[in-house]
């Protein structure tokens, strides 16, 4: 009988309970995956079965970040009675026609079970290892399909990971206490594929709670576990601090709620993640899980359970490392270095090693006296702490960077990002071809940041081409091949039909190239001039914005439910319509890429992605009236146009072009329309 392939969806029960009785049999290797997990997975496009008849005879479980250029594999799994007749082979096929657009298949498994030469005969070739956090730190491989893409564009991701912290409900079920659904939740935080995006932490109550463990021997047991996860030590002042913000909150949110000893000390591990400017705490106490939305509330502390950890990993590592909302939030101030007042940042940007006290000193001094004109920029906080510094220099068509820094602080993660955007704009600028990073000693926030946007390593200096065209596939990549022979980097040739997802890639790489014959849509976005005012500054308001970092790397804009034909990823155009009286409008003022789409209830697009920015809850629930509903589109990268295109240039451009122009509501556009609108927005004449 043959064997066939097919994708599963979230509402075959029955056979997602046949998937999830097969992964049962095998969580020795598989590691532990809990039901929802698999459901989403299935909803998310990212569950496949092999059947042979009515009979479920093998599965592959994966994932498809949205900010990662590969399929990441979860699960493969075959039962022993029908291996050997090419059904992993079949499933792995499967995902890669479904799955073109995608660099390669990436997955992680325990060397010691010994299937380096099931992984080589499907085709996949070794990357590197790294170690488990099961409790006897396997060695894990790394595995790579390549899906026969140039690979340019490979290394345009983060490795960054995002560290959570976890209550004693948790760590007791990872040390094997309590039920066994509750050890089956907590070791599902352990599973080989979660290895390389979250760290598990812990905070000092931790320590406190285990200490109270009654029996001897089961306390020692917890003890000598402690050293797998990150040990993290907030200041104790700021703690003491939080926590009694948390309980007042908490008397007035949840008067009902006594808050006793036992209570006062959950509150400490929210205070405690807090402080240590870390945002998920992962539990199972159902008393602190009453207690989520004050603990968001009052610390920016998401308290989950371990399957919600399981479920959305990426979007909670994303909302962790970047979180633009609380830039806007403070008040940074830039400028340049003074002279003299090199040693002051000595204790905040020098490394260790060679490049510590003194020198650092001397040879932040030495590019004041150098033959180079260096410009040396320093952004403050609100509390005049230096947080970020940077040294550049203009050298023809090259901007050189000699020195990037950033500040150990809550918010480096989301400055390092930012920064990169801000050397791209001001290459950009300053006609730059080239931005060169020499700075050999960044930190590693830094580096996963330079590494997700599109920098490549060259003999330890990191190098972006700034391709500067809106034009066909064969114009960007000639262009491309000019800038980067004279690097010595080889660039790809890219062909017209290139596949949204890998000319997305291409953009953000060589930013802010844009690809037009490729099959990468273009939308039309109208929005009213009070919201452009928020997310753009135009109209420019009256008050300016605290932040000096411009407009966010993210954002999100929130609108009816309705789908016009949206999908991911994107271009949009910005059409501000016309406001109150007295308000610019009626232009389209610049772009962004689209990176998500996400129909839900405001409330739950408010928890999803308030980290991004200015909309308050209210604001979205008004926007889902009377629906119910709301989409959520998730953004990034916007250009606004040096010279906004006027209602009246943007009719005749599209016809011109022989195209409607519809205006009222979000529309698909002809990349045509939008480049001829691109290069309108940026003409100098």
């Amino acid at each position: 009988m043959a064997i066939k392939v097919l994708p599963v969806s979230g509402e075959q029960t029955d056979l997602l309970g046949a998937i999830v009785a097969l992964g049962d049999r095998y969580t020795k290797w598989l590691g532990l995956l809990t039901p929802p997990a698999y459901r989403a997975a299935a909803e998310d496009g990212g569950l496949l079965v092999a059947v042979e008849g009515e009979e479920v005879v093998g599965y592959a479980l994966f994932g498809l970040p949205k900010r990662s250029t590969h399929v990441r594999l979860a699960h493969l799994c075959v039962p022993e009675e029908h291996r050997r007749k090419g059904i992993a082979r079949s499933l792995i096929h499967t995902i890669c026609e479904r799955h073109p657009e995608r660099l390669g298949i990436r997955a992680r498994c325990r060397r010691d079970y010994e299937l380096s030469g099931m992984w080589t005969s499907l085709g996949f070739v070794p990357l590197g290892e790294g170690l488990g956090r099961g409790r006897d730190q396997e060695t894990l491989d790394t595995w790579w399909l390549d899906l026969g893409h140039q690979d340019l564009f490979a290394d345009v991701q983060s490795d960054a990971l995002a560290v959570v912290t976890v209550d004693h409900s948790v760590f007791a079920g990872l040390r094997g206490s309590g039920t066994a659904s509750d050890v089956e939740e907590s070791r599902a935080l352990e599973a080989g594929w979660l290895a390389d995006l979250i760290e598990l932490a812990f905070t000092p109550q931790l320590l406190h709670d285990v200490r109270d463990v009654a029996d001897r021997t089961a306390r020692q047991h917890q003890r000598a576990g402690l050293p797998g996860l990150r040990q993290i030590t907030p200041v104790p002042e700021a703690v003491a601090a939080r926590h009694k913000e948390l309980l007042d909150a908490a008397e007035k949110d949840l008067p009902e709620l006594p808050l006793d000893a036992k209570m006062q000390s959950r509150l400490k591990y929210v205070a405690e993640t807090s402080c240590a400017g870390l945002q998920i705490l992962v539990t199972r106490d159902p008393a602190l899980a009453r207690l989520s939305d004050t603990a968001w509330a009052v610390a920016g502390v998401k308290v989950v359970a371990p399957s919600v950890v399981t479920l959305h990993v990426d979007e909670l590592r994303q909302a962790q490392l970047y979180r633009p909302k609380d830039l806007l939030g403070t008040p940074l101030s830039a400028g340049e270095v003074t002279p003299g007042g090199e040693g002051e940042l000595v204790a905040f940007f020098d490394q260790a090693d060679s490049d510590n006290g003194s020198a650092f000193e001397a040879r932040l001094k030495g590019f004041v006296n150098d033959q180079i004109l260096w410009r040396r920029e320093l952004l403050r906080d609100g509390e005049g702490r230096p947080v970020a510094l940077y040294v550049w220099a203009l050298d023809g068509r090259t901007l050189n960077i000699p020195l990037l820094r950033t500040a150990t602080h809550s918010l480096e993660e989301s400055l390092a990002r930012q920064l990169l955007l801000m050397l791209k704009r001001l290459g950009r600028d300053r006609r730059a071809q080239v931005i060169r990073i020499t700075d050999r000693f960044l930190s590693p926030v830094a580096r996963a940041a330079a590494g997700a946007d599109g920098f490549t390593d060259q003999s330890g200096d990191f190098i972006a081409l700034l391709v500067d065209v809106c034009g066909s596939a064969a114009e960007v990549s000639g262009a491309a091949t000019g800038i980067g022979g004279r690097l010595g980097l080889a660039a790809p040739e890219l062909h017209a039909g290139l596949p949204a997802e890998v000319t997305s890639i291409a953009e953000r790489a060589w930013w802010p190239a844009k690809i037009i014959d490729s099959e990468l849509p273009s939308f039309s976005v109208p929005i009213e001039p009070r919201w452009s005012a928020d997310l753009f500054d135009f109209p420019t308001m009256l008050m300016p914005r605290d932040e000096v970092l411009g407009i966010s790397r993210e954002h999100v804009y929130y609108r009816s439910p309705g789908h016009r034909g949206e999908s991911v990823p994107a271009r949009l155009l910005w059409y501000v319509s016309k406001g109150e009286p007295g308000q610019q409008g009626q232009m389209v003022i610049g772009c962004s890429r689209l990176d998500e789409v996400v129909i839900d209830e405001p409330d739950t697009l408010f928890s999803r992605f308030e980290h991004l920015g200015v909309y308050g809850r209210e604001q979205v629930r008004a926007v889902a009236e009377p629906y119910g509903r709301a989409m959520a589109l998730r953004f990034s990268d916007t250009e606004l146009f040096p010279a906004p295109v006027s209602l009246g240039r943007f009719k005749a451009l599209a016809k011109g072009l022989g195209l409607p122009l519809p205006l009222y509501s979000l529309s698909k556009i002809s990349n045509a329309l939008f480049q001829a609108v691109y290069e309108e927005g940026h003409r100098t004449t």
